[in-house]
């Protein structure tokens, strides 16, 4: 069974010169794309290995997910907001590398519990979608996570993964969860992350 959350810290040999390549990338306004709070980065970040030692972690072979900003940085300054909130992530497993320097960071990931349901994911098993009391995925999806996703009084948050400098966190991408709020008014003190979502390789 994949583990629901890992946490990797010190994960890059050499985290100041990933940092100064994702502050080097381009996050022009226009690309304020998606339902998340922030800028992403117009081009990937790319980090050799990082698929393979991923996979070594949770022991299953991985790749890229197709058609996501997998690899792309994302920067949040304090007060940017998001169309988004409490959600999940469209591949097989996710991934957060956080990039900003301790002395700045703030908050972290946060994951949630939600409370006329009582669920904190998504059922991966007919078993437990139907003791969620859903016919199908799609329409838990649809009652649980998009119609309440930006109602904070329906969450629980249940757990927190603070902000490290060169910490990597590998969750299911079932799991409910949001980052916490930006900071910073730079790009060299903001929230800055590495994205990553992973299909079965």
């Amino acid at each position: 069974m994949l583990p629901s959350l890992l946490i990797v810290d010190d994960f890059l040999a050499d985290p100041f010169a990933a940092r100064a390549a994702a502050l080097a990338l381009d996050y022009d306004p226009a690309m304020r794309i998606g339902n998340y709070p922030g800028t992403l980065s117009g081009a990937p970040l790319p980090i050799a290995g990082l698929e393979e030692a991923v996979s070594r972690i949770i022991g299953v072979p991985l790749k890229p997910q197709p058609g996501t900003t997998h690899g792309h940085c994302r920067l949040t300054l304090k007060g940017d907001r998001g169309v988004s909130g409490v959600h999940i992530d469209p591949c097989f497993y996710s991934g957060i590398l956080y990039l900003s320097r301790n002395e700045d960071a703030r908050g972290g990931t946060d994951f949630f519990r939600h409370k006329r349901t009582g669920l904190e994911k998504v059922p991966a098993d007919p078993l437990g979608l139907a003791q969620s009391g859903y016919a199908d995925i799609n329409a838990l999806v649809e009652d649980v996570v998009n119609r309440d996703t930006l109602l904070p009084a329906r969450w629980e948050r249940v757990m927190r993964v603070p902000m490290r400098f060169n910490r990597l966190i590998l969750f299911s991408p079932w799991l409910f969860h949001n980052s916490a709020d930006g900071f910073g008014t730079a790009q060299e003190t903001g929230r800055l992350v590495h994205l990553q979502f992973f299909a079965r390789g």
